[in-house]
């Protein structure tokens, strides 16, 4: 299934309904045959990347994206939720920090909603 641009724009909303903050979507379909997207998003604390997480959970069935699986949710310093065409990162400040996935990922083009 693929990823509408739409599908993104409303991901984004619920991310941003949890106050999600630098959110970065990476267009990776040139690059990687792993998934289409990353969507990279900061929470402040490790409490609020778990309540992201969970919102997401909730909200992206009603989306058209199906959650396949959810890592990390427990120590949420890093939370990760595979939709297939879309790879969703959940970090705390410091995680976001310390693996620069957008530099890790710098040939990706950036998504602006």
């Amino acid at each position: 299934m693929e990823i509408g641009i739409e599908q993104l724009r409303k991901t984004v909303d619920a991310v941003e309904d949890k106050k999600g903050r630098d959110i970065a979507i990476l267009d990776i379909k040139e690059i990687s045959s792993i998934t289409d997207y990353f969507l990279i998003v900061t929470g402040n604390t490790t409490i609020q990347t778990k309540a992201i997480a969970e919102h997401l959970d909730e909200k992206l069935g009603e989306i058209g994206i199906p959650v396949l699986r959810i890592e990390g949710l427990r120590e949420a310093s890093w939370v990760l939720i595979d939709c297939g065409d879309l790879v969703i990162h959940i970090m705390t400040p410091e995680a976001r920090a310390f693996y620069s996935l957008e530099r890790l990922w710098g040939d990706a083009k950036e998504v602006n909603l």
